[in-house]
């Protein structure tokens, strides 16, 4: 047996899924960062290689689709409406926000949590984010008129929590500003 190998677009080493593969780019838990893997990964497959905590755990969990391929988690925004917009639109339906305010604009809300979650699940997500609330989470309980945002290297979904499910909508966010970091000027 090779003590690295990758199959189904898994990483194997030393018999433990220490990661996987997405577009010609290597995504590997922090635990298993040695020399050794880093050489095979960027020497021997030509991948670039992207070391993220908590990669193993999730792949533990049974992150796998029947066909053998690793199930990709995205990361995920909780945009909330921000404290200064109309009360009226707080807490609404999607039909109800629609009808009076039109659609949702993306400069009424503000992000409350950006981090990765061990689901692609929107009820999972509403779940976690009412009754047990991540680390970083600086944001009431999920309610109706908030959004989840799904996200990685290939765009962004977006998800109106509405009264019975989730509607999903054209929410485009300014970049500028929202995924950088500040600018300092001195």
């Amino acid at each position: 047996m090779n003590s690295i190998q990758i199959k189904n677009n898994r990483i194997l080493y030393y018999g433990n899924t220490a990661g996987y593969v997405e577009k010609g780019k290597a995504i590997v838990d922090l635990l298993f960062q040695t020399d050794e893997l880093k050489s095979y990964l960027i020497e021997k497959q030509g991948l670039d290689v992207e070391w993220k905590d908590g990669v193993f755990a999730r792949l533990a969990k049974g992150r796998i689709d029947p066909e053998g391929n690793t199930q990709i988690l995205k990361s995920c925004r909780v945009w909330l409406l921000r404290p200064d917009v109309d009360p009226m639109m707080k807490f609404i339906g999607y039909d109800e926000l629609l009808e009076n305010f039109g659609e949702p604009d993306p400069d009424n809300y503000r992000v409350v949590y950006d981090g990765e979650a061990d689901t692609n699940d929107l009820e999972a997500l509403f779940a976690k984010f009412n009754l047990d609330h991540p680390s970083g989470y600086e944001g009431h309980s999920l309610s109706m008129s908030d959004v989840i945002e799904l996200y990685d290297a290939s765009g962004s979904t977006f998800h109106y929590v509405d009264r019975f499910g989730f509607k999903e909508v054209s929410f485009q966010p300014q970049e500028q500003g929202l995924y950088q970091e500040p600018e300092m000027n001195m």
